[in-house]
């Protein structure tokens, strides 16, 4: 069966929210999800984080990421760019790049801010270039879709996003519920095209 990981970073768990949306739709156009995280990284260097995760996904391994026919990022936002702790999970990705392990394979990015303008987009951008150097094909969210036009929340045509506040007190709304399930979705259909394409 085509196979899509959803790889995220989550902090106060709503990323993680949006990436059990994303799965859901990758299930939606008929693919695995196959959902995993990052561990956290910290400044001194004799911490360490246990092998597995107290909960949510399973710590991600280079083996996830070679095997997936599809790949979803999804990382809170840092200032406008992804959270330190999934760049350098894709930074051990190199022995990827240098087999071209991940050319011609679907990729979408999806992110949580605190505020509205809090560098979405800027953040999905900066999930996005590792991909690209990875010779991946990036799916977004057309505007054939109605909500990416009429959001007043998340959702860009770059990916998926939420609004999540400051306190992260404000829920996942309607719209970036099904922009989540779109983006799963359209990510799925692709993988499994391209998957049938090499077969």
């Amino acid at each position: 069966m085509t196979r899509v990981l959803v790889l995220y970073y989550s902090r106060h768990g709503d990323t993680r929210r949006l990436a059990d949306l994303i799965a859901r739709g990758v299930g939606q156009g008929d693919c695995e999800a196959v959902t995993r995280t990052v561990p956290d990284v910290s400044p001194t260097s004799e911490a360490t984080t246990p092998a597995v995760p107290d909960s949510g996904a399973p710590y991600a391994t280079l083996a996830d990421v070679q095997e997936c026919d599809g790949l979803i990022l999804g990382s809170p936002t840092r200032f406008g760019v992804m959270a330190a702790p999934l760049k350098h999970f894709l930074e051990t990705t190199t022995p990827l790049w240098l087999a071209g392990a991940l050319a011609g394979k679907p990729a979408g990015v999806f992110t949580s801010t605190g505020t509205l303008h809090g560098g979405q987009e800027a953040t999905l951008l900066s999930m996005a270039l590792p991909l690209l150097h990875h010779g991946m094909l990036l799916v977004g969210l057309p505007y054939t879709n109605p909500d990416v036009s009429t959001t007043q929340s998340g959702g860009t045509p770059y990916g998926a996003t939420h609004h999540a506040g400051t306190q992260s007190e404000r829920p996942v709304t309607p719209e970036e519920r099904r922009l989540c399930l779109a983006l799963g979705e359209r990510v799925a259909r692709a993988a499994r095209a391209l998957r049938a394409a090499r077969l």
